[in-house]
């Protein structure tokens, strides 16, 4: 089992910045690919950013490309969302997840459903 949890979500200006960071625990974190997804209330959860196990390789949805920066520290066994730049559509809880999978990340890694664990998520709130 891993156990994922989010935290550093709040509520921000349009053009401000937050970090999100998710804790994990449990079986060999450093074997398991990270993504941070995101669902705004009415709509279907939305890929952002996957991260490999060794943080090589890195993929971003376009939406978020050039503003937020995924990451991993395993020392710490944290993976962080930095978020810059918000607009209001940023909007939305954002959960993160794991995939056991030690290649590289891509299109594969784009579907909630590929991801083993979840956490509880973290409410990202940007007023205009």
């Amino acid at each position: 089992q891993v156990q994922l949890v989010e935290s550093g979500g709040g509520l921000v200006q349009a053009g401000g910045s937050l970090r999100l960071s998710c804790a994990a625990s449990g079986r060999t974190f450093t074997s398991y690919a990270m993504g941070w997804f995101r669902q705004a209330p009415g709509k279907e959860r939305e890929f952002v950013a996957a991260i490999s196990w060794s943080g090589y390789s890195t993929y971003y949805a376009d939406s978020v490309k050039g503003r937020f920066t995924i990451s991993r520290d395993n020392a710490k066994n944290t993976v962080y969302l930095q978020m810059n730049s918000l607009k209001p559509e940023d909007t939305a809880a954002y959960f993160c997840a794991a995939d056991h999978n030690i290649g590289p990340v891509g299109v594969g890694n784009t579907q909630p459903g590929e991801y083993d664990y979840w956490g509880q998520g973290t409410q990202v709130t940007v007023s205009s």
